[in-house]
């Protein structure tokens, strides 16, 4: 029997179990995942990460689950929490620099539970075929739709349908936001997420993949966001290249710890 030291942080609603892999990895299975991950039989979370020692030198190295239990990318929601994890385990300093599977990240504590998370550089935002959508890589694949209102979408039919079309396939799927633009620098997001396989209150990497196309596509003067998810308020800030590229993006928005525990699996 395992019993794994856990706790339970949230982000705009975006919710996680961390676990502090430095001293002893938990080899946990796909299914120990999906377990401790569900909300009826386990601690209950979208996600899952591991705060693991970083051979290349960086304060950690970030290691994130699907609830799905299977092994996924980046997680910007996830990246603050397991920021202020850090922060409680009393790791790093005024800035937490942390790598993940998308490449390194930093993370700044602005006070009143607010932090800014330093995302990766995006090369482009793709225009998809039915001249409606755009495929943004934000450090997790992203589907962006524009629509009037975005309360009458049915994420959960529209997103599980979109998020396995065969031209995401190689992605392993898609992320799927349905993006609605309220007025100058301000969205209202709703996201499908891929390895939860339903709606979240928050998603990090979709809103900057939307604030994202939404300046290449709506906004062409605007570099600063103001992003409406179900779960709360995020924002999105960033630079832009000749060349069409971004830089400098960052992520800010809320990190909280929820509970601290123990459970037997």
């Amino acid at each position: 029997m395992k019993r794994i030291d856990f706790s339970k942080y949230q982000g705009a609603g975006n919710d996680f179990v961390l676990i502090d892999a430095r001293a002893a990895d938990p080899e946990l299975t796909r299914d120990e995942v999906r377990r401790l991950c569900d909300r009826r039989f386990g601690i209950g979370a979208d996600g899952l990460m591991t705060l693991e020692n970083d051979p290349a030198g960086t304060d950690f190295y970030m290691r994130y689950y699907n609830s799905d239990g299977g092994e996924s990318t980046m997680c910007g929601n996830g990246g603050r929490c397991i920021a202020l994890f850090a922060r409680h385990l009393g790791i790093g300093g005024r800035t937490e620099r942390f790598r993940s599977s998308d490449g390194i990240h930093e993370a700044e504590r602005l006070g009143d539970g607010q932090w800014k998370l330093k995302m990766i550089d995006v090369a482009q935002v793709r225009p998809l075929g039915d001249g409606r959508s755009w495929f943004v890589f934000t450090g997790s694949p992203h589907y962006v739709e524009f629509t009037d209102d975005v309360a009458q979408v049915d994420v959960a039919a529209r997103g599980a349908e979109i998020r396995r079309r065969a031209e995401f396939a190689a992605a392993g799927g898609t992320n799927v936001n349905f993006v609605q633009v309220l007025e100058p620098g301000r969205i209202r997001v709703r996201t499908f997420e891929r390895g939860v396989e339903a709606e979240t209150l928050a998603c990090g990497t979709g809103v900057t993949a939307a604030a994202l196309a939404t300046h290449r596509t709506r906004q062409p003067e605007c570099r600063n966001f103001t992003v409406e998810a179900m779960g709360g308020i995020l924002g999105v800030k960033f630079a832009t290249r000749p060349d069409g590229s971004f830089s400098d993006i960052f992520l800010t928005g809320p990190a909280e710890r929820v509970f601290t525990g123990r459970i037997e699996l």
